[in-house]
């Protein structure tokens, strides 16, 4: 299983970016996948999950700013970052695996991970 993402960059606060997360080698459509981040000196973090049912889950810290989705047809997943600000600066890595409804979101696969940096 392949993960590779992209979409990261420089932005100021308030803007946006969408990153993309390309997947090869897995059933995608019945994976649950999400987005996970790691700020410099900090432990990596869920940032949002979507699991096959299109169900999600986001951190307090991006409600209402940032939006996981998935394109089952392109095996991608997406997550649209608004109003973003320094503290969301990270290295975001991309995921798939499976979801128990007992015990949530146990992520498998990871991707590379992208940098996305948050300054004026």
């Amino acid at each position: 299983v392949q993960l590779q993402a992209s979409g990261g960059g420089l932005v100021q606060p308030g803007g946006s970016l969408r990153l993309s997360c390309a997947a090869s080698g897995s059933i995608f459509i019945t994976n649950t996948v999400g987005w996970y981040r790691q700020a410099p000196g900090k432990q990596r973090e869920l940032v949002a999950f979507m699991t096959s049912g299109r169900g999600t889950t986001y951190a307090d810290s991006v409600k209402a700013r940032f939006t996981i989705s998935r394109d089952n047809a392109k095996n991608t997943v997406y997550l649209q970052m608004n109003s973003l600000k320094p503290e969301d600066t990270a290295i975001y890595y991309c995921n798939q695996g499976p979801y128990y409804t007992s015990g949530g979101y146990y992520p498998r696969y990871w991707g590379q991970g992208t940098q996305v940096t948050v300054s004026s």
